[in-house]
């Protein structure tokens, strides 16, 4: 256990550093949890309404289920391999800490917790372009609802896990099986909401995991 003090571990774990000298530049880091859904919740309305005027209500649903579920998939893979890429130095490192280590140093500052505008705009335009040319002209705004819908679901149960104390036995488990990501194993665990593509890849975090040491 660390001998750390726990005013000062507490203050450590939740008031991250600025990552620019430039606190213009700074600002733009630093993310309140509720902007992706005020961002992106106005784009999953829309692409509901467009998708239910060009499928039946089945299709539709079925198209956003397979939008979720790739996002499900997406959230995991990101997480293991671009965001726990660790480069041992250089520009590679400070990008590493920039996109993922600060919150892992800093897991309780409830500012560096959502991805800034400016990283995922982008990153949602280039899926939509993808569903786009994969699912057609009819289904890809259901896909995408779908698809942001799961990330809206990611991002608030991130924050929560972090800064509530859940009070149902599910959200304890997962606030449970992230906080040892956190500070047990962070070679473990990278599906927030969906704990369940850990146990297909082989990489659960919880208590009855099987060690190959």
């Amino acid at each position: 256990m660390s001998s750390e003090p726990y005013d000062s571990r507490t203050d450590r774990l939740k008031a991250s550093p600025p990552l620019f000298a430039s606190p213009f530049l700074d600002r733009f880091t630093r993310v309140h949890h509720l902007v992706p859904v005020v961002l992106y919740g106005p784009v999953v309305v829309v692409c509901v309404v467009v998708a239910l005027s060009r499928e039946s209500v089945p299709a539709a649903v079925g198209y956003a289920l397979v939008g979720y579920l790739l996002w499900t998939l997406t959230e995991y893979w990101l997480h293991r391999i671009v965001f726990h890429f660790e480069p041992e130095g250089g520009v590679g490192a400070r990008l590493h800490f920039l996109i993922h280590g600060v919150h892992h140093d800093h897991p309780n500052d409830p500012k560096r917790l959502v991805m800034p505008p400016a990283a995922s705009v982008p990153l949602a335009l280039a899926f939509v372009l993808l569903f786009r040319w994969v699912f057609g002209s009819d289904a890809w705004t259901a896909v995408t609802a779908g698809f942001l819908s799961g990330y809206l679901v990611y991002d608030e149960l991130h924050y929560y896990l972090h800064h509530r104390v859940p009070t149902t036995e599910a959200g304890r488990r997962l606030r449970e099986l992230h906080m040892r990501h956190h500070f047990q194993d962070d070679t473990h665990g990278y599906g927030i909401s969906a704990p369940y593509w850990d146990r297909v890849f082989g990489t659960f975090g919880g208590p009855g995991r099987r060690r190959s040491d």
